[in-house]
């Protein structure tokens, strides 16, 4: 299976995007975007060949080919798909993605967010570019990570994401270990392998980020800001801020009142 490497970390702009009609008058096409990303949604049978390797289409599939790759497309007949040609910044961490996948269960809502995306284009390309963006990343999560992809282990990745959701509540290490389906010692192993840190500790440093910025960055009460992070004793908070951040609560908000 042939992948590309695409980055995620801005919004794409869309330079063009539609329902493409194809076969009609020939059933074969040969090309290439020298520049642009092409994101299409098929609802047909047919062949794509990307650079020399052959992928079948079929209803349900996705495809996501880099600029410069030369395509080959052979269709059975009409043919309508939707596609967006895109260029994407090379910001942020890179995501392994398959030209071909099957999109099972997202196909609906890949088709909604595209269509979605091409009604928006005409009068609002900032919608657009929002709904192919999250297009985008849907369809970079349609494959699950193999052993040699970057990323965390799976387990530790959905512990990473309960805790992250969960921060103003209380949190237990057996609790995340059955919330995420593995035992606590194996989450224990996997959490320090995966990340060089305890679960405990982790909970802690995010909490206290968090905490932080509330305190530098909004009006809430002090106390509110200890109960959104999920330590609503004063007194511990006061604690964790000096232990973790260096300061009061107050002197990190920068008053005395």
């Amino acid at each position: 299976m042939r992948e590309t490497e695409v980055h995620l970390g801005e919004p794409p702009a869309v330079v063009n995007i539609g329902v493409g009609v194809h076969g009609v008058a020939s059933r074969t096409d040969v090309f290439r975007l020298p520049e642009l990303w092409q994101l299409h949604l098929y609802q047909y049978d047919a062949e794509l060949t990307v650079d020399g390797t052959a992928h079948a289409i079929r209803p349900g599939r996705v495809s996501l080919v880099p600029p410069g790759t030369t395509v080959r497309y052979r269709y059975q007949g009409r043919s309508e798909h939707l596609y967006a040609h895109l260029r994407i910044a090379p910001a942020g961490p890179s995501r392994t993605v398959p030209v071909m996948q099957d999109a099972g269960p997202e196909f609906p809502m890949l088709s909604s967010l595209l269509l979605n995306a091409i009604a928006a284009a005409p009068g609002a390309p900032e919608h657009t570019r929002a709904e192919i963006w999250t297009a985008l990343w849907r369809v970079a999560r349609l494959t699950p990570p193999t052993a040699t992809s970057r990323g965390p282990h799976p387990a530790v990745g959905a512990a990473i994401a309960h805790i992250e959701a969960r921060l103003a509540a209380s949190l237990t290490i057996p609790e995340i270990a059955s919330a995420v389906g593995i035992s606590h010692n194996h989450l224990t192993r996997l959490f320090r392998a995966e990340t060089g840190t305890t679960v405990v500790a982790y909970i802690r440093r995010r909490r206290l980020q968090r905490a932080h910025h509330l305190l530098r960055a909004s009006t809430l009460s002090i106390p509110a800001v200890a109960a959104s992070v999920g330590i609503p004793d004063l007194q511990a908070f006061n604690k964790a801020c000096r232990r973790e951040l260096g300061a009061s609560p107050r002197v990190l908000r920068g008053t005395t009142s």
